[in-house]
């Protein structure tokens, strides 16, 4: 496992994640008898009369000396010792034994990671056997001197065909951008492998070949293997491939673009967008090619869907990737990868709903698209091996835009696989659209990073699901959930869990709606009250008729149900105790959901990953907010319609909630702004889509621009935005160089001849030609920040703009020139803005518009510091 992705490193995973394949032929085991375990209490001061009682052997006793060994000899797969003080020098041996149980005659030879200011010694360094069973001794000795508290290291045994310890991951090797060479690259990464591999087969070592649109493989490495890789010159970085997650109608009306905007039909249809997810439903209505041409002459790619699957003239191309999955076709067994395609593309279907639910007109926000399907994602996750493969094939095969709402922890870009993929998108005037991350409300939780990327975040619509309980009193309580059930003027029994508790639990367990402390017979027919959410997965599971459970939060939990379940708030949790308290016959009715009016709206979502950015600071993140809850979209009918197992409804459209649906409404808005701008750069769409946005309400959003970014995505205003700031790869380049990347992995990435200038540590990402402007502060004392902006006029060719700063308290915002004056189209001015003040307590946010009476661009300014 990666330690880097767990801090407390084999405190944490012990010899790392359980491979039970590999276990059948393990070559060389390290047994531990029962009288090593005698041995081992005896060191621990047992007297002899416990140890004759522990072992049931009356004449056993301690052996004499024992007192100078320690639980470290105990001969245990894993080597661990405990040094008094740290700083000082030590030197620690351990003494195993191992028995060959792999092939007769077999020599096994030491393979140690060195950590540093340590020297770690094998004696001997080479075990040879004779025959099957037979036991060898070796010493470990680990000398040196360290001040970190603690020192982690591997020993591995290998005879060419097992390899003893050290688990073998999947490691992706990036090499850059592609040459023009005139080897097969593919060849030049087995011939990289032999060179490192103490194997004597290559046989599933190398997993796939990334060739086509920048260079770098996927191989089955261990870590010592990795090392000798890091250290080739032709290697930018090796990292492990993580196991990313998914981040999991009404919505296009709500932000103004309805189906009568205007459109450019005939571009719209050579718009192709990529979308790396978990395949697609080629049957849906919303794929459907009725009145769509032949694809565009530019499309280079293919259908390589698979088993059972056809391509059509809406979706033009389809590949699939399983590196961790026997799945063989691109088809869409989740249902995620069939909703955010439709969202961003999909045709405009009627009397779409679910369960009659949410019923409409369901669209994406270019109808008129082509859409390319890249299957990444599985039951199990998705793999960053194969996201980069996907980014690889998607560049390449010509599509205009990607959207991937995909994620993990936030990660350096060195080990960020989308960041790295969708940094090839960029160059070649691809943008990457992602999802910011469903871990809010955390702060810093916001996982999609890199200024290249265009991260979003989710918000409210103005639909609200909610559920109206009928008490048997005749009173109505309100409560939130997507409840497609309809009981048909029933009422049933309401029972508290005390009241139906089974006899393996305490009342009050039962009361609190404990897992397995619902008795199945009492609770039959009946309806359930429990003081939490996750109550409701437990009256599922003990079979009751439906559930009310409380959460503060209630018209935030987003719920979709599998038998009748409202989530309410706790004044209403009371009310609906207190009529269960004043009968002996208490009965509720849970009527099915229906959708009404939220003037809230556009609210962040509290499941919203939030800023700031952890990787650089300096670049505010998310970058916008869109719509991302009780979303209706296609989806597969083999796809989970809810969170219970149990629950095998099947759906063609579905209401899910989550970044992941905020994401490809920003993909259909930006390939909207491309047909009217064909020739923008990725960063110009983007700067687009931000300085236009409508500003959110900062009483509704506690965390302001780390919730939302630059504000709720205004897609109409997007195609006129009069200003745009321009970011291309030489500036991408100058920030990765003043973030410490040197020259050398610079020409890697960049593919030419680029360096780092000179005197560049002295700036910042800050200064980086964002559309938004953030920086990070040490400490809360007073400051002067500057930013270097340069903005290009695309509105009118002979226009003059005025800076309009919101002034916020403790701070003076002054913006140099205050005016700027265009005289033809495409003309930059550069400005600066300078920030001064006191204190930011913890942050300051303001905002500069640049108007000239048309236009009005906006830009947040965000100064924050880490207390």
């Amino acid at each position: 496992m990666d330690p880097k992705e767990t801090t407390d490193g084999e405190f944490a995973y012990g010899s790392g994640h359980i491979n039970p394949l590999k276990a059948v032929d393990p070559g060389l085991v390290y047994e531990t008898l029962k009288s090593d375990y005698i041995k081992m209490l005896c060191s621990r001061g047992i007297s002899d009369k416990v140890l004759r009682s522990i072992s049931g052997d009356h004449n056993r006793t301690c052996p004499k000396g024992l007192d100078k060994e320690s639980p470290k000899d105990l001969n245990y797969p894993s080597m661990s010792a405990k040094l008094k003080q740290t700083g000082t020098p030590f030197k620690i041996t351990s003494n195993r034994t191992v028995t060959n149980v792999g092939f007769p005659n077999s020599v096994y030879k030491a393979n140690v990671s060195q950590p540093q200011n340590v020297i770690i010694k094998v004696d001997p360094a080479v075990l040879s056997f004779k025959s099957l069973n037979e036991k060898k001794s070796f010493t470990v000795t680990v000398s040196g001197s360290s001040g970190k508290p603690f020192l982690s290291s591997s020993l591995e045994w290998s005879d060419g065909k097992h390899i003893v310890r050290s688990p073998i991951v999947l490691h992706i090797v990036y090499m850059g951008s592609l040459l023009e060479v005139q080897y097969s690259l593919a060849s030049q990464h087995l011939n990289m492998l032999q060179e490192v591999v103490g194997r004597s087969s290559l046989e599933n070592v190398l997993v796939r070949s990334y060739t086509r649109s920048f260079n770098g493989f996927a191989a089955m490495l261990t870590d010592n293997e990795r090392q000798k890789l890091s250290s080739m010159d032709e290697v930018v970085f090796v990292f492990p491939s993580r196991t990313l997650q998914l981040r999991t109608t009404r919505s296009w009306n709500f932000m103004g673009f309805n189906e009568s905007i205007s459109r450019k039909r005939n571009i719209e249809s050579n718009i192709i967008v990529g979308v790396i997810d978990s395949g697609i439903w080629p049957e849906s209505e919303s794929f459907s090619d009725e009145g769509f041409g032949p694809p565009p002459k530019k499309w280079k790619g293919a259908c390589s869907g698979g088993k059972n699957f056809t391509c059509n003239n809406k979706i033009i191309g389809a590949r699939y990737y399983n590196s961790a999955s026997s799945e063989i076709s691109a088809r869409d067994e989740e249902g995620h990868g069939s909703h955010t395609a439709s969202t961003a593309a999909g045709n405009l279907v009627k009397d779409a709903s679910f369960f009659g639910l949410a019923k409409g007109r369901a669209r994406g926000g270019v109808p008129s698209a082509r859409i390319a399907a890249y299957k990444v994602c599985y039951p199990e996750g998705c793999a960053s091996a194969d996201i980069l493969s996907a980014f690889d094939d998607a560049i390449a095969d010509g599509v205009d835009l990607i959207t991937i709402s995909i994620g993990g922890d936030p990660s350096e870009f060195s080990q960020d696989a989308i960041a790295i993929g969708a940094f090839h998108a960029m160059a070649k005037g691809i943008l990457t659209v992602n999802a910011a991350g469903n871990d809010g409300p955390t702060s810093s939780s916001v996982s999609s990073v890199a200024p290249w990327l265009f991260s979003v975040a989710a918000s409210t619509t103005d639909r609200l699901f909610v559920d109206n309980i009928i008490l048997g009193n005749g009173k109505t309580v309100k409560g939130f959930s997507v409840n497609s059930f309809d009981l048909d003027g029933k009422k049933l029994p309401l029972v508290r869990g005390r009241e139906v508790s089974s006899d393996v639990c305490s009342p009050n367990e039962a009361e609190n709606c404990i897992e397995g402390c619902i008795d199945s017979s009492k609770v039959h027919g009946k309806i359930l009250i429990c003081e939490n959410v996750q109550g409701y997965f437990v009256a599922v599971d003990a079979g009751a008729a439906g559930s009310i459970v409380n959460n503060e939060r209630s018209r935030e939990v987003y719920l979709v149900v599998s038998i009748p379940t409202s989530v309410v708030n706790s004044k209403e949790y009371s009310e609906v105790l207190s009529y269960k308290n004043s009968t002996k016959n208490p009965q509720v009715e849970i009527l099915k959901s229906e959708a009404i009016k939220d003037s809230t709206a556009p609210v962040v979502a509290w499941f919203s990953s939030r800023g700031p950015n952890s990787v650089v600071p300096d670049i505010l993140k998310p970058d916008i907010s869109a719509p991302g809850v009780n979303i209706l979209a296609a989806y597969s009918p083999m796809g989970p319609i809810s969170e219970v197992a149990s629950d095998k409804r099947s759906v063609k459209y579905h209401i899910v909630s989550g970044t992941s649906m905020a994401c490809p409404h920003v993909a259909g808005a930006a390939a909207y702004v491309k047909t009217f701008h064909p020739d923008w750069s990725p960063s110009a769409i983007k700067s687009a889509i931000m300085t236009t946005a409508w500003t959110m309400n900062p009483s509704k959003n506690g965390d302001t621009e780390f919730a939302f970014g630059s504000g709720h995505i205004n897609p109409l205003e997007a195609i006129n935005p009069g200003l745009v700031y321009e970011t291309l790869k030489p500036d991408y380049i100058k920030m990765l160089c003043s973030l410490g990347l040197n020259d050398t992995v610079i020409r890697s990435i960049s593919g030419d001849n680029s360096t780092c200038p000179k005197g560049l540590e002295k700036e910042s990402p800050k200064d980086l030609n964002y559309p938004s402007m953030s920086t990070k502060l040490q400490q809360d004392t007073p400051f002067k920040i500057t930013f270097n902006r340069t903005v290009t006029n695309v509105g009118f060719p002979n226009s003059v703009y005025t800076a309009k700063v919101s002034q916020p308290q403790n701070a003076n915002i002054k913006v140099e020139p205050a005016v700027l004056s265009f005289k033809s189209l495409y003309e930059k001015k550069s400005f600066t803005v300078t920030v001064t003040g006191s204190s930011v307590k913890p942050f300051l946010s303001s905002s500069l518009v640049w108007s000239d009476g048309k236009h009005n661009v906006r830009s947040p300014i965000v100064v924050h510091y880490s207390s």
